[in-house]
């Protein structure tokens, strides 16, 4: 029997996922109801005229659907070929909200460098999750 324990962050990180991407409708309609913008900026995606503010949140999208692929790989992983360990399962609720917090920082007062220490940090523990994986796997 698989133990689901390591899907439950993956179902977290894909509701935050689509969270800021509800997120994006909102912010480009209040920008066009505010006249920041027009509704033909966003007819190749983000034209130059777009305020940083409107871009935000879909750039924060995009971050969710890079790196964290590979954490939806070594769940997957984790789930079907080696039984997670607490561990295991602790590092990638670790990783949901190192996400977390990055898209918050990044959606609200985007400080560079705090938002480069959380992308650092959960990039070292999706690293430490495939070693996890690679080393139970080769046992």
């Amino acid at each position: 029997m698989h133990d689901p324990s390591i899907l439950y962050p993956v179902f977290a990180l894909a509701a935050w996922t689509g969270f800021v991407l509800l997120l994006i409708p909102i912010v480009r309609i209040r920008a066009v109801n505010r006249r920041e913008v027009r509704a033909a900026d966003f007819r190749l995606g983000e034209s130059p005229a777009v305020p940083d503010a409107v871009r935000v949140p879909n750039r924060n999208y995009m971050n969710l659907l890079e790196l964290p692929v590979l954490f939806y790989v070594v769940c997957l992983l984790f789930y079907v070929a080696a039984m997670p360990s607490p561990t295991v399962i602790w590092l990638a609720w670790a990783y949901v909200a190192l996400r977390v917090l990055h898209s918050v920082v990044h959606l609200t007062y985007n400080h560079v460098v705090q938002r480069l220490v959380l992308f650092a940090v959960s990039n070292g523990v999706l690293v430490m999750l495939w070693v996890s994986a690679a080393t139970r796997l080769v046992r």
